[in-house]
């Protein structure tokens, strides 16, 4: 339900296999949409925390109710222990750290 302004946890019932990673939905319309186009729902970055990518080029758990959709794109970002990187995210400017998680995404994917 991210795409409506939501963190819903899915239901084991509606679910779908997408290069090797399980998504689960609350609806079954909502793994329709996903399985229509799939590319267009997965979250960037592997689901890594998206601060955590452009800042330090690590893979940082999330915390699945901590998320921005911007640009029609789902970014996660880790919240716990009194750091919420989404607010550090959006306080150094999303556009200026999504060009450096990309660039950081790609070396990694390079790596991998």
């Amino acid at each position: 339900e991210y795409f409506n302004d939501k963190a819903i946890e899915g239901a084991q019932k509606y679910t779908f296999n997408h290069d090797g990673v399980k998504f689960k939905f609350s609806t079954e319309e909502n793994l329709n949409k996903f399985k229509s186009d799939p590319k267009k729902y997965i979250p960037q970055y592997g689901g890594w925390c998206a601060y955590a990518i452009a800042d330090s080029d690590k893979r940082v758990s999330i915390d699945p109710e901590t998320f921005q959709i911007l640009d029609g794109k789902l970014y996660l970002f880790y919240n716990a222990f009194f750091t919420n990187t989404l607010n550090s995210w959006n306080k150094e400017g999303p556009e200026k750290l999504r060009i450096k998680a990309d660039e950081n995404w790609g070396k990694q994917i390079i790596r991998d």
